[in-house]
Formats: structure tokens, sequence, C-alpha cells
């Protein structure tokens, strides 16, 4: 097979179809790698105990947190081989490719120590329950295991959707997806490895996907071609990467950070609250999935566009992704909802979790459209180059902003209700903040683009 037949052209074509064809396989790719949490949430529920699905539900925003400022890099990975792609500069790409996988490999290593290390200490500042805090901890070691993998599989992938290749991606995640599966039911049903079992399968999943696409980039014939010989750190592209990838890193990070805040909360309210909130959260994922392949579509398709000069054609990617990264997660997220109960019931047999986890669906799960909205403008101001500004905006809008709701609203009344009502206010306040500084640059870029036309004439 061809890598042409993977290919998007981003700077011809009709713009909604070729979206939807770059976003529809993201979708599917971020939806299985969420079976991967979610078939371990399931086994342990269905299989072991609430005690033990706390324990793997409530390390979500503490493993986002740790892995989230290398997963940033794959955003500076991504725009910088779009923009190449539109501008034609192929040694550029040659030198992304052997950098990143290379970082890849080595920001792993670094992750996987620090959690062996640190998982408890990070769990105790988390407030995580002494009943819970030993089964966690186990989960997190065993976990982070499979972070090298994890990277390599963010960094490869990100190379090939620069190009509009995200249905290889999908395929490999399928397959990994299936293995990671069939591995939490051996480990934990047979074994009865508990919470290591489910963890174990993860991590070996992780390195099934990196070690396809790999594969994948070292058959690729063009520019993206990977040779394993030639993997060494061009210091000047990496300088590149992190100047879009760090901000997104960061920002990842400190977004991840709020949610520690928010999920310690959620600790305090006991475990039933914790599993309901965990379960509802696996649920909301696949919902928010549906709304940021927008953002990764408005960033890629932006970024390869700008490299080619075509603000015009930009205009157009921003209202046809706002579109789809609305619509998309707003019916998902009424789906879901419709279907609360038989969803929840997936995760787990308590009532009273379930009775938990649909207070969670149907205040924030509900409103991911407005997260959709949220994310499509940062991605259209990262695809132009600009990743600070969405950055330092998050950090003020939202991260800072759950960070006082919790010290203030959250204290006054301490139910899960009113916790989880500052996601949705969030993202309106973060959402317009983006919106507003893209029609800033927007319009000085069109006045720059007017000046340079006049002046050639």
């Amino acid at each position: 097979m061809k890598a042409k037949r993977y290919e998007i052209d981003m700077t011809q074509g009709s713009l909604p179809v070729n979206i939807l064809r770059f976003a529809l396989p993201f979708m599917a790719a971020s939806i299985i790698q969420l079976l991967f949490n979610a078939a371990d949430v399931v086994v342990v529920g269905k299989f072991v105990g609430d005690a033990s699905q706390a324990a793997v539900t409530s390390t979500g925003s503490l493993v986002n947190l740790l892995i989230g400022l290398f997963m940033g890099l794959g955003v500076g990975v991504n725009v910088m081989v779009a923009r190449a792609l539109g501008s034609g500069d192929q040694s550029r790409i040659s030198a992304v490719v052997h950098t990143s996988i290379l970082v890849g490999i080595a920001g792993g290593c670094i992750l996987t120590v620090l959690g062996e290390v640190g998982a408890r200490w990070f769990l105790l500042l988390m407030g995580s329950p002494e009943k819970v805090i030993g089964l966690s901890t186990v989960y997190l070691r065993v976990y982070f295991l499979g972070l090298p993998g994890a990277l390599v599989y963010n960094f490869g992938s990100a190379l090939l959707r620069a190009r509009g290749d995200t249905k290889r991606p999908m395929y490999f995640l399928t397959f990994a997806g299936v293995v990671n599966v069939v591995l939490n039911l051996i480990f934990v049903v047979v074994f009865h490895w508990d919470v290591a079992g489910v963890a174990a399968a993860t991590a070996i999943s992780k390195y099934v996907s990196a070690v396809l696409v790999v594969w994948c980039l070292m058959n690729e014939t063009g520019p993206l071609h990977l040779d394993l010989t030639r993997l060494r750190v061009d210091w000047g592209v990496l300088g590149d990467i992190a100047r879009i990838g760090l901000p997104a890193g960061l920002q990842g990070s400190m977004f991840s950070l709020s949610n520690v805040t928010i999920q310690s909360s959620v600790n305090s309210m006991g475990e039933i609250v914790m599993a309901g909130s965990g379960a509802a959260g696996n649920i909301g994922g696949f919902v928010y999935t549906t709304g940021n392949a927008f953002y990764q579509a408005a960033m890629t398709f932006t970024s390869q566009n700008y490299g080619a000069g075509k603000l015009k054609r930009v205009d157009r990617v921003f209202g046809w992704c706002q579109l789809f990264g609305m619509l998309f997660p707003l019916v998902s997220g009424i789906f879901s909802c419709v279907f609360a109960p038989q969803l929840l019931g997936i995760y787990s047999n308590d009532p009273a979790v379930i009775e938990q986890g649909m207070i969670r669906l149907f205040i924030v799960t509900s409103m991911y459209f407005l997260s959709g909205f949220m994310e499509v403008n940062s991605g259209m101001l990262r695809g132009l180059g600009h990743s600070l500004l969405p950055m330092v905006v998050t950090l003020v809008g939202t991260c800072g902003f759950r960070i006082v709701w919790v010290s203030t609203v959250f204290q006054h009344l301490r139910t899960p209700e009113s916790l989880y009502l500052c996601y949705p206010v969030t993202w309106i306040i973060t959402g317009t903040a983006h919106l507003l500084c893209f029609a800033v640059i927007r319009h000085r870029l069109h006045i720059k683009a007017r000046q340079k036309e006049a002046a050639c004439s």
C-alpha cells in the first residue's frame, strides 16, 4: 500500500469533506485509546470491587499532569511538519522526524523513573484515601513502565497526522486496544493480579502501538521516512518544536493540575463519589474526543494553509471546525445523558455509584460542546504559530478560575453539583477569550497580506 492513499491535501479541495476525513479517524483513534483506561475500569469494577475501581479512576488527572509536558511537544511536532509540508521544506521534515522519535524515547524513560520513585508521594499530595492509596500506588508504578511506548506513539502519530494520515494511527490503536482488553481479562480474571494486572495490560498495549507506528515510519519512502541509525537531536529543530509544544504541554499540565485540585475535592467526599465521578469521567472522555478531533483538525489545516500563504482558506477552516467541533460533542453529550444509567452500569453494579455518576454526566458531559468551542479557538491560534497566548489565556481562564472556584464556591457548598459546575463556567470564559485573541491576530495577518500584495504590485 502506498502512503499516498492516506494523505489529505489540506490546501485544496472541499474543506468540510477533508476536515471530516481527517477528524473522524482521529476521533475513532482517540476513542480506542480511551478504551485502554475504560477496559481497566470495567474489569476491576466488575471482577474486583469499588476500592480497586476508585484506585484506577482517581489516577487519571495525576497521570495527565506528569506526562502533559512531553505530550504537548507532539503539538509542536505536528505544527512544524504541517507547515513544512505547506511550504515544501522536505529536509526540515526529516529533521523533525528523527529528533522527535529520540526525544520520545528519552522523555518516556525520564517519566518512568519519576513515576516509580514519586507515585505514592504524588498521591499523598492529592489526598487519596488510605483505603485506596496502596492500590493506586501499585497501579501507577506498573502503568508508568509503559510511558516510553506512549510518547513514541504520540510523536509518531503526530508526524503522520501532519499530512492528514489519521487512518493508520487508528488501525494501530485498534490492534493495541484488542491486546489490552485480552490481557486485562487474563491478568485480572485468570491470574488475579488486581490493579497491577490492568496496569500491565495497558503498558504492554502502549508498546504495541509504538512498535507499529515506528514500523510504519521506517517503511515510508518520502520525507517522513525514519532511519533508526540517524536518530539524533537537531537542537534548532527541537527549539522550534519546543516553542510551539512547550506552551501546549505546560497548558496541558496546568490544566491537569486544576483537575488534580478538583479530584482532591472529589476524594474528600468519599469512595462512592470517587467511583461515580471516575466512571462518568470516563464516559465524558469519549464525548470530549468528538470535539478535540476538530481542535486537531483546526491546528493542522491552519498550519498547512498558513505555510502555503492561503489566509482566506484559514478563515474557512475556522468556520467549519467550529461547526463540527460543537455539533459532535452536543449530540454525543445528549446521547450519554439519555442512556446514563445503562452506560454507568457498564462500570459498576452499585446503584449509589451510578447515582453519583449521573450527577457528573448531566452537569459536565452534556456541556462538552462548550469545550469544543474553546478547543477549536485554541487550535486556530496554535496553527498560526501562537502557542504562548492560548497557554496564558487557559491558565488564567480555566486553571486559575477552577482553583479559585474550589477555594470559594465549593467550600461554601460542599456538594458534587457545586464542584462540577466549574467546568462549563470556565469553558465559556476561556473559549470567549481565545476567540477574541484569534480575531485580533487574524485581522493583523490580513492587513500584512494586503500590504504585501500592494508592495508587490
